[in-house]
C-alpha cells in the first residue's frame, strides 16, 4: 500500500557553473554558464513547487547558483566533501537526516529543465511504497532520481552505468507511465531539443533560444 503521507527531502547537487554543460554545441563561456543555470533553476522550481517534497535541498560551491537557487526556495549547502555527485547527495541527505527525521530522502539530478511537479510527485508517491527506489534516464542506462524510505540507508549510485547499478543494489526501477520529464536529463544539443519537445521550464527557454 502506497504511504502517500510520507514527506521528502530532496537533495540536488549543481557543479560550478564554469564546468557545466561542456557538450552542449552552440554556446560557449558565459553563456553555457547561464544555460546550466537555467536548467537547474527550472529543475528546483518543479521540485519546490511539489507537494510531496517538504525542503529542497542544493548542494553546491557555486555563488551564483546559491543565490538564484536559494530565491527559488531551496536550502543551499556549500559542497563539503567535494568529490562528485555522490558523495555531494549522500551530503545533503546526512544534513536533512539530522534535523528532519523520519523523513524520505531523494537525489535527483539538476539538469531536467522539462521536469513536471505532478511527475515528481507520482515518482516519490510510488517510492513511499518500497525501502529504495530509482527513475533510469531517457536512455535507459542512467538515473535521474533515486529515493530512500526513512528507514532504509541513503546508498546513490549516479554515474556511468548507474541504472545496472542501483539494479543490482535493490533498488526498484519505478517504470511509471509519464515521466517524460523527469527522465529527459540534458547533456547533449539532442537532449536539450528532446527536452524542448517535451516543454522547456520557461528560465530554460529563454537560455537556450540562442540555439535556435
Amino acid at each position: 500500500m502506497l504511504d502517500t503521507s510520507l514527506s521528502w527531502s530532496l537533495v540536488i547537487p549543481v557543479k560550478v557553473l564554469a564546468l557545466a554543460k561542456s557538450r552542449i554545441t552552440g554556446l560557449a563561456g558565459p553563456r553555457r554558464a547561464e544555460l546550466a543555470l537555467a536548467m537547474a533553476a527550472d529543475t528546483v522550481a518543479a521540485a519546490a513547487a511539489c507537494a510531496a517534497v517538504d525542503s529542497v535541498i542544493v548542494v553546491t560551491d557555486d555563488n551564483a547558483a546559491a543565490a538564484e537557487l536559494s530565491g527559488l526556495g531551496a536550502l543551499v549547502l556549500p559542497d563539503k566533501p567535494g568529490d562528485g555527485i555522490n558523495p555531494a547527495l549522500a551530503f545533503g541527505a546526512a544534513y536533512a537526516d539530522e534535523r528532519w527525521p523520519g523523513r524520505g530522502r531523494a537525489g535527483m539530478a539538476a539538469d531536467l529543465p522539462a521536469l513536471g511537479t505532478a511527475e515528481l510527485g507520482r515518482a516519490l508517491t510510488a517510492a513511499a511504497a518500497v525501502r529504495e527506489a530509482f527513475v533510469p534516464d531517457a536512455a535507459g542506462t542512467g538515473t535521474t532520481l533515486y529515493a530512500a524510505g526513512p528507514d532504509a540507508a541513503f546508498c546513490p549510485r549516479f554515474g556511468v552505468g548507474s541504472y545496472a547499478a542501483h539494479l543490482s543494489a535493490g533498488a526498484v526501477e519505478l517504470a511509471l507511465p509519464g515521466l517524460d520529464g523527469l527522465r529527459r536529463d540534458v547533456d547533449t544539443l539532442a537532449d536539450l531539443r528532446d527536452a524542448a519537445r517535451i516543454g522547456l521550464g520557461p528560465r530554460t527557454s529563454a537560455a537556450a533560444a540562442p540555439l535556435g
